[in-house]
């Protein structure tokens, strides 16, 4: 049974995550990505306004965002392999790359929940950042002009949502009222072909920095399916990180002093109350993470409120 099919013999549909909800991590990605090109265009407009040449501004400011090839120079700038996936300097890059990154990132939350896409996105960028860096120093063509190249956008980032998307449903399908569908792998060709089109007449590094990306979401959703999921240090870091400025974490959660009723039975021995909000409660951990985190005990809940009609 795929991921997109364990929970869906429960009748009610579950909540998506809507424009502005807290913990949607693909409007977090797109936020993010909208706040550097906005940023980097206000600056670039100032210096427009005051007649700098375009020179000026990418030694001045775009330098610090964009990844140098050079290791000499990525090691004054170690923060660009971070940086550099979340910034664009041109409207139709952006646009292009946000686009896809809605697309797929739509289907990829919603069927493993919002705490496995930013992870998969920064696994691509890194992943095409070193293959960029490894190409430029690998191959001989590319080495006289190691010092002037440089990595922007986040094309390999993108890359590595799409092809882990594919990857986890490759029988999904759009527009299944049009002779059964779309396949997803269909769309992922177009935006490959899309891709490569675009760096077509740059250096090969670039298009191996995308493939670099791509191979990490296959490899990210080949491991997870193995039992190792390569997002959790990440949500465990960035969770314990939020905590330090939360006082209420040690207090005792709303599931503990609701949903369960202890009294009557066995000591220490808890046994879930079925009710609608906990189910709500079950479905929202869904979204939230996604099927495979979820209790043997919530999956027994899900089960239960199936065949009670709940």
């Amino acid at each position: 049974m795929g991921e997109s099919d364990r929970y869906s013999d429960y009748k009610k549909p579950r909540t998506r995550l809507t424009l502005g909800q807290d913990g949607n991590a693909l409007v977090g990605a797109l936020t993010l990505n909208i706040i550097f090109f906005l940023l980097l265009l206000t600056i670039k407009v100032i210096y427009f306004v005051f007649e700098s040449p375009e020179l000026v501004f990418q030694t001045q400011v775009l330098q610090y965002f964009e990844m140098p090839a050079q290791l000499t120079k990525l090691s004054g700038r170690p923060w660009t392999i971070l940086t550099y996936m979340f910034s664009h300097t041109q409207i139709m890059h952006i646009l292009s790359n946000m686009l896809w990154l809605w697309a797929f990132g739509f289907i990829l939350q919603e069927l493993t929940g919002n705490r496995k896409l930013i992870p998969i996105y920064i696994y691509g960028g890194l992943a095409g950042a070193i293959v960029f860096v490894l190409s430029n120093y690998l191959l001989p063509p590319l080495r006289p002009l190691i010092n002037e190249s440089s990595l922007l956008g986040g094309n390999a980032a993108v890359m590595a949502v799409a092809v882990a998307t594919t990857t986890l449903v490759p029988g999904y399908r759009f527009f299944r009222n049009l002779n059964g569908g779309i396949p997803i792998w269909v769309l992922t060709l177009v935006y490959v072909l899309i891709d490569f089109a675009g760096v077509a007449s740059m250096s090969a590094a670039y298009s191996l920095s995308h493939l670099g990306g791509g191979l990490a979401g296959f490899l990210f959703i080949y491991f997870m399916r193995k039992g190792k999921d390569g997002s959790t240090w990440m949500n465990n870091l960035y969770n314990w990180f939020m905590n330090l400025f939360n006082p209420n974490k040690n207090e005792m959660s709303a599931k503990e002093k609701i949903f369960y009723n202890s009294q009557g039975r066995t000591p220490y021995k808890k046994t879930a109350n079925l009710t609608q909000q906990r189910v709500d409660e079950i479905l929202d951990k869904i979204n939230q993470k996604g099927y495979h985190f979820l209790t043997d005990e919530e999956k027994n809940i899900l089960k239960r409120a199936a065949e009670e009609d709940i």
